[in-house]
């Protein structure tokens, strides 16, 4: 059987990256990373400004090439879906959290967000 390096077993190398007991690979050399503030960890407030700036822009587009008649229409009906994609994305992130403070055996698992 040949060994990826002369003189060397496989697996025995130091750098060799081993499964910690909650199921991440970790080097053991470096220590795991601390876990992310909850403030940082939560996408709510990143999914609602966002789904709002759509919204803006929306209205803004809207008056402008009503107004104005300036712009094409494809400006406005893409700011109209993007808010509506982020009202349908916040919607599933609560129904998912719904679930996980229910007990639901069907619910993704996060920090307890």
């Amino acid at each position: 059987m040949r060994t990826p390096y002369r003189g060397v077993s496989a697996g025995s190398l130091p750098d060799v990256a081993e499964k910690s007991e909650r199921g991440q690979v970790t080097s053991a050399e470096s220590p795991a990373p601390p876990p992310l503030p909850r403030a940082l960890a939560d996408p709510v407030p990143l999914i609602a400004a966002g789904t709002a700036l759509w919204f803006v822009a929306f209205a803004v587009l809207l008056v402008l090439r009503t107004g104005f008649d300036t712009g094409q229409w494809v400006w406005v009906w893409t700011t109209l879906c993007g808010g509506v994609l982020g009202l349908m994305g916040w919607s599933i992130i609560m129904w998912q959290r719904r679930a996980a403070r229910r007990g639901s055996r069907t619910a993704q698992q996060g920090d307890g967000l």
